[in-house]
């Protein structure tokens, strides 16, 4: 299914109402893989926080507007798909490690705003990264 017609098949009339179809709110915790499966299938886009302020008290499209003169990856945020993209060609244990450690985001913000060139609105997840004192690689994987 194109991802348009899976975003008109989801309950609710508003960005928010229809990602909450599918147990996407604010505040909830999701594993990074599972957000970027809900990316590639409803046609949306997710960013990736790296800093906790400009998550909660900026608009994403202030964000990207600000920082858009930087080099992508010298920015405070990243989409998903470049994260993962990078992170597998340069990991090669990374699929492995996911499985044991999933990558745990914290849902900030859903919405739409103008995309560039003034087409149709951009919906949109905006997400914290996890701080790396916060993962416990130490951990048992099996709990």
């Amino acid at each position: 299914m194109e991802p348009e017609a899976a975003w008109d098949a989801l309950t609710g009339k508003t960005t928010e109402e229809k990602l909450g179809s599918l147990g996407v709110i604010r505040d909830m915790i999701f594993d990074i893989r599972m957000l970027d499966e809900i990316s590639r299938t409803y046609g949306l886009e997710v960013f990736l926080f790296f800093e906790e302020d400009l998550a909660r008290t900026r608009t994403v499209d202030s964000v990207l507007e600000e920082f858009a003169i930087f080099p992508e990856y010298g920015r405070p945020y990243i989409t998903i798909g470049n994260f993962l993209r990078f992170t597998r060609e340069n990991d090669p244990s990374f699929e492995q490690t996911m499985r044991e450690f999933p990558l745990m985001i914290e849902i900030v913000n859903i919405g739409e705003m103008q995309s560039p060139g003034h087409g149709p609105a951009l919906r949109y997840i905006s997400g914290l990264m996890p701080f790396l004192d916060e993962l416990d690689v130490d951990a048992d994987p099996a709990g």
